[in-house]
């Protein structure tokens, strides 16, 4: 009976789809007549009011709680954001989203870009590609997981025979070469890159793949032209290869750092913002969630958006010069 309560709540709801669907299309028909204009607002319309209910609102809302205490109640104007950039701990937090951003994008574009070159018309080159590529399918979270384990440490005594063996895998290799293992995840401030490698793990795959596309994208006869005047390797890739991927370099770096300012998952799974590790995104849950500060957690709310605003036109301000 289950089973075809199911069928029939799916087939009404299908049913009633089309039905909303075929009015939408019957009352733009009869209003072709009285011009375009009138039609396109049936599609746009609904479009814009979603946006404003679901992000121009709530970001109004967001701006306005940040100028209120923790409880909400008193208006103290730009406390929150003073707060920010005076106390201790806030100022750990933007030291390492600053961390984040500068060394994230960088390296992973670079490992990225190296390893698309290194490939680029190699036998195997598809398998050797989905090799660095397959991190883009693992989620976050799932990634932070797998580090973890990668980076757990038991106590060890080099004066004790029998020692536990060393569940993490880097810390069993120092082990095995006779050093003796670390907490990685513990000792501030050499535990956020740590963590930032887990990043460049994922987003290396992502800038691979589109930089290789870009590569593979460069005429054959501006290369073929460079090989007849004798150019290098290293002067190919300076002069010929880099100048005409610019666009798509910038692309990437712009897209891994804004990446970078969200990020979450990571800091959260492997550390929880503990031991000197969060940013402004895991901070700012902290704040709302667990330390019912919801006045500090929206500030931070606000200034990430501050954050990651002139990325984004940047981007598309390059995207639309390199267009035409």
């Amino acid at each position: 009976m289950e089973a075809a309560d199911k069928l029939v709540q799916m087939v009404v709801a299908l049913v009633a789809f089309a039905a909303v669907i075929g009015v939408i299309l019957l009352v733009v028909h009869l209003l072709e007549r009285r011009g375009a204009r009138r039609v396109a607002w049936w599609f746009i319309g609904p479009t814009i009011l979603l946006i404003v209910v679901g992000l121009v609102y709530p970001a109004l809302h967001t701006i306005w709680r940040s100028l209120y205490d923790a409880a909400g109640t008193t208006f103290i104007g730009l406390g929150n954001y003073a707060d920010i950039f005076t106390s201790d701990d806030q100022l750990v937090v933007l030291r390492n989203t600053v961390l984040w951003v500068l060394v994230t994008p960088f390296v992973a574009t670079v490992v990225g870009l190296v390893y698309a070159i290194l490939v680029d018309g190699a036998k195997g080159e598809a398998a050797a590609k989905a090799l660095i590529f397959l991190p883009m399918a693992i989620s976050f979270v799932g990634a932070s997981i797998i580090w973890k384990f990668m980076y757990e440490y038991r106590f060890y005594d080099p004066a004790v025979a029998n020692n536990p063996r060393q569940i993490g895998f880097i810390n069993q290799i120092i082990v095995w070469l006779g050093g003796t293992p670390q907490n990685f995840l513990l000792n501030s401030p050499l535990n956020n890159f740590f963590l930032i490698a887990v990043m460049i793990w994922i987003q290396a795959g992502f800038a691979m793949t589109i930089l290789s596309a870009a590569i593979k994208a460069i005429p054959a006869e501006i290369t073929e032209a460079a090989r007849l005047d004798g150019v290098s390797s290293l002067e190919m890739f300076r002069f010929v290869t880099v100048p005409s991927i610019r666009p798509t370099l910038i692309v990437v770096l712009t897209t891994i750092a804004i990446g970078c300012l969200k990020v979450f998952d990571i800091v959260r799974t492997m550390t929880a913002g503990r031991f000197g590790t969060s940013v402004v995104a895991d901070e700012f849950y902290t704040q709302s969630f667990s330390a019912g500060n919801q006045g500090l957690g929206a500030a931070l709310a606000v200034l990430l958006f501050v954050l990651v605003v002139p990325i984004i036109v940047y981007n598309v301000r390059h995207l639309r010069k390199a267009d035409r």
